[in-house]
Parts: structure tokens; sequence; C-alpha cells
């Protein structure tokens, strides 16, 4: 039974509400729950949720894990976030956030060879144009085009960095880190 307590100034009134009757807690409900404390950066508890969303429908769970894997890159528990975005990746092959945010974490920890490799998997599922530009894809474009540019490939990079601002022409960093390789070629 579920027993629900309702205080009110005159006092309180319990009610007994049969099992029967109760909506059960469903993977999308505990999803939403984790959400909502990351957001409100629990993420203790945001992780826990996710679990128990994974848990209760682990065939459909490649958001549960992605949004695990961001709870984990905020907690700096990178390799433990990589894990996470490679379960959603492994759920749902082409689902473009996992493969940013992978991207993102390798880039971070100096694995500049894996990032590209994540970036242009991204790239390869953003939406078709005519579905509209993912508004992540000049950030990817951009961000694989700084790798190439620490790594002194330049063309490749300026490559990469035009791509970005022909997919957004305001988009300052593009702009920025065209010029350092430009400068960069010589």
């Amino acid at each position: 039974m579920l027993v629900m307590s309702c205080t009110f100034a005159f006092g309180q009134i319990r009610v007994i509400i049969p099992e029967s009757n109760a909506t059960p807690i469903t993977a999308d409900d505990w999803s939403i729950r984790g959400s909502n404390l990351y957001g409100q950066d629990k993420l203790d508890e945001a992780s826990q949720a996710f679990e128990k969303a994974i848990e209760m429908d682990p065939q459909n769970a490649f958001g549960s894990w992605y949004n695990k894997g961001l709870v984990l890159k905020k907690q700096g528990k990178y390799y433990e976030a990589i894990e996470a975005y490679d379960k959603a990746i492994e759920l749902a092959p082409k689902f473009e956030p996992a493969w940013t945010s992978k991207g993102d974490i390798l880039s971070y920890l100096g694995k500049y060879d894996e990032a590209i490799a994540a970036y242009n998997k991204a790239i390869e599922f953003s939406p078709p144009q005519g579905e509209g530009i993912d508004p992540k894809l000049p950030y990817i474009w951009n961000s694989k085009g700084t790798i190439l540019n620490s790594q002194g490939k330049y063309d490749e990079a300026i490559k990469a960095f035009d791509e970005a601002i022909r997919l957004d022409a305001n988009y300052t960093h593009a702009w920025g880190n065209k010029g350092s390789a430009l400068l960069g070629q010589g």
C-alpha cells in the first residue's frame, strides 16, 4: 500500500491508497529525475537515478548512459565517463551527442587521434542539412580544427575552421582559431 500524509493547519490527514492504483515508476521517470538532479548539481543522486533507469530498461537506456557520462565528466571521472558514452554508443551508434562528448574528453586527456575519430563520427551522424543544421556542428568542426592546429596540421585545421564558419558565420571561436592556424602556417 502507498500511504500519503498531508499536514494542514488544523491537523494531519492520512490517505491509504491500494498499490493497484499507484502508478509504477518507469525508467523514463528515473531518467527525468536524474536530469532534474543533475540540473541541481546533485551529482551522486543524479547518477543513482540514471543507474535505476538503466537497470529498469537496459535495451533503451542510451540516453541514461549518456546522461550518466555527463555526471561522471562533471565529477572529473573522465575514463568512467568515456565508458558511459561507449555504452550509449553501443545502444545507439548514431547518437551524435555521445560521440561529441567522448571527443571532448579524449581531447582533454590528450588522446587527439581518438578525439578526431570521435568528432568525425559526430559529424557523420549530425542531422542532414535538409533537417536543419545541428547547433553543435560548428562546435564539433572547431574542436576538430583546434586539435589539428595543435598538431601543426595547419591546412587540415583551416579546412575544419572554414567548415565551422560556413555553418555559423558568427562563430567567433572558429574565426580566431583560423587566424591562429594561418599564423602557424607562416
